[in-house]
């Protein structure tokens, strides 16, 4: 039988050490094509480039895969994937990732990792996206393979029923410590963000942002309680963005 064929992408660049480890575990299930950007492009969300053209060059980063790195966004990667180099070929998985830092609760808005994911699954294609609670370059993700290794079996044998896109979330914690895989909805959550102020060397005024995640509620059914508590998370996840329970409220609207 064919082996499947997987589009394997990131937004944290082709060279990171997180692509790296979700292709060893790709290669091992079907056939690989990398498509994925040139240089860091984390927070980027489903951002596209309209104003610039957009390169495509061949790599060899992993061996015996064929690689490509994009000038572009992670949703420009995968635009190029599918419309251009994967033309005339069906992508059976996309996995994004794995993401130096966890992309739970509502960070799945602004991640280049999960929008290149339901990039892909705008396509038609079940798509993964994989994100790791340590932001370390160095970080080991042996973890995060094992994980990733079910869930694409999973995915690949079985589909995604009543979507095509799931987020997975991997805890800090050794292989040996993780309690297991949690299916848990997103937790509600803000960014209370400030901005640093200071001056460069030219007089000028720059802001820095940073800030604190606050999580809003404490239910165990919801991704950030997986992580808390050692387990990895799994969120189906869709492009609708439709607060249905608010409609019958704005009818009076209608005219």
């Amino acid at each position: 039988m064919d082996r499947p064929l997987i589009l394997v992408t990131n937004d944290d660049g082709i060279t990171a050490p997180g692509i790296k480890a979700l292709v060893a575990v790709a290669r091992e299930i079907g056939e690989v094509v990398v498509v994925a950007p040139d240089s860091p492009q984390s927070g980027k969300g489903h951002a596209v480039t309209l104003t610039d053209p957009l390169r495509l060059k061949k790599r060899k980063v992993f061996e015996g895969i064929e690689a490509y790195e994009c000038t572009g966004t992670p949703v420009d990667c995968v635009k190029l994937a599918v419309n251009v180099i994967l033309k005339d070929r069906k992508v059976d998985l996309c996995v994004s990732g794995i993401n130096h830092g966890a992309n739970d609760s509502i960070n799945i808005l602004y991640s280049g990792t999960m929008s290149a994911a339901m990039e892909a699954s705008l396509e038609g294609i079940d798509s993964i996206g994989f994100s790791y609670l340590d932001h370390s370059y160095n970080a080991d993700f042996s973890v995060c393979q094992e994980v990733a290794k079910k869930c694409m079996h999973f995915v690949l044998e079985k589909g995604i029923q009543n979507a095509k896109l799931i987020n997975v979330n991997i805890p800090f914690v050794p292989l040996e410590d993780l309690k297991g895989i949690k299916i848990c909805r997103q937790a509600e959550g803000r960014w209370k963000e400030e901005f640093v102020e200071g001056e460069d060397p030219r007089g000028g005024t720059y802001y820095w942002l940073t800030g604190k995640f606050i999580v809003q509620e404490e239910m165990d059914d919801t991704d950030v309680w997986a992580l808390q508590n050692g387990f990895a998370s799994v969120v189906p996840s869709w492009h609708d963005l439709t607060k249905y329970d608010a409609i019958d409220h704005l009818k009076a609207l209608e005219t």
